[in-house]
């Protein structure tokens, strides 16, 4: 089976994705991630001006078949939470990239791209 894996993103071993937009970094699960857990019928998200630590857990995704910590690439305050999770948790499985994106963040010590899994790295882990 092949997944999605846009070019455009890097991705964390533990199947979080991310994306810098000007001052800030979007974060969401992979579409392998989402397709791993099954249907999706919770999310536990932290709340807008949260600090969180690099490789720290910031959230909670439920499935039908399991529960899984959701880790953070960057540190940095929380400054958006995708608040339509809470009441369509399902937009997780149906667009991981777009409208089921989770939090969004304003790095404290920039992003460490270095460190983080290019689409080809990822899409090799993943396979």
């Amino acid at each position: 089976m092949s997944f999605e894996v846009p070019d455009e993103l890097r991705y964390l071993e533990s199947h979080e994705w991310t994306t810098v937009d000007d001052d800030s970094v979007r974060i969401g699960i992979s579409d392998f991630a989402q397709d791993e857990l099954g249907d999706v019928v919770f999310v536990e998200l932290p709340d807008a001006g949260d600090e969180l630590d690099a490789g720290e857990t910031f959230g909670v995704v439920e499935s039908i078949k399991a529960v899984s910590d959701v880790y953070s690439p960057v540190s940095g305050e929380v400054l958006a939470v995708n608040e339509d999770l809470f009441d369509r948790p399902e937009l997780v499985n149906e667009d991981p990239y777009g409208d089921g994106w989770m939090i969004e963040v304003a790095p404290s010590d920039g992003v460490g791209y270095d460190e983080l899994l290019d689409a080809d790295e990822y899409d090799a882990q993943i396979a």
